[in-house]
């Protein structure tokens, strides 16, 4: 299985060196977190992709992670502050134009929607949202290492000052996480050449079976 050696080849990368990720591989990234999974399929978080190095410096203003001023391209997992009707509605009328269905053939899907997400708090389904944001973070990692493109989460950030800096109140969103992208400088980057530790599979996975 190819997958397991792109996920022994990743690692938390450290320090990037200057090499910039062509636009064609981001793009395939992105593409990638645009396939996968979230909760009854609605994609409550948006991912900005940043390569300006005046902003990435800005951002990174105040952070231990360096990485976010010196990566190639930084990814920010922004979560919708609320998930509302209108957005649903949206959502939903997006979904049938795209499976040729009659308007309102997904009434019933649209109703139960907005019956579940409409008592709800906004702070609850923005939580919501983030959780589902991470769901894209994972899928990054993994597209990444298959590019061979090098990559960090973050968390070790001020969210309000991302939010700030890129308007995402006014778009209804705030800052989940982060993803830098770049390659490795395995001279200057203390984890580049040490093995990889994980727990033994026996120790990580339990299985229940029916005997």
């Amino acid at each position: 299985m190819e997958l397991i050696k792109h996920l022994n080849w990743r690692y938390a990368t450290k320090k990037y060196d200057e090499s910039k990720v062509s636009e064609e591989k981001i793009k395939q990234i992105v593409e990638a977190v645009n396939l996968t999974a979230s909760s009854c399929g609605i994609q409550p978080y948006r991912v900005f992709v940043i390569s300006d190095p005046s902003l990435k410096s800005k951002l990174g203003e105040g952070s231990f992670n360096g990485q976010i001023a010196n990566c190639s391209h930084l990814m920010v997992f922004a979560a919708f502050n609320d998930v509302t009707p209108d957005y649903i509605e949206t959502y939903i009328q997006m979904s049938e134009n795209q499976r040729n269905l009659p308007n309102g053939a997904m009434n019933d899907f649209k109703n139960a929607l907005i019956s579940f997400f409409g008592p709800n708090s906004a702070e609850a389904n923005a939580l919501w949202s983030e959780k589902q944001a991470y769901i894209g973070l994972g899928t990054a990692l993994i597209a990444a290492a298959e590019l061979k493109v090098d990559s960090t989460p973050m968390e070790g950030f001020d969210s309000k000052h991302f939010d700030n800096l890129l308007n995402l109140s006014s778009k209804g969103l705030h800052t989940a996480v982060v993803l830098s992208l770049g390659y490795r400088d395995s001279e200057n980057d203390y984890l580049a050449k040490m093995k990889k530790v994980r727990l033994p599979i026996d120790k990580f996975s339990i299985s229940i079976d029916d005997n």
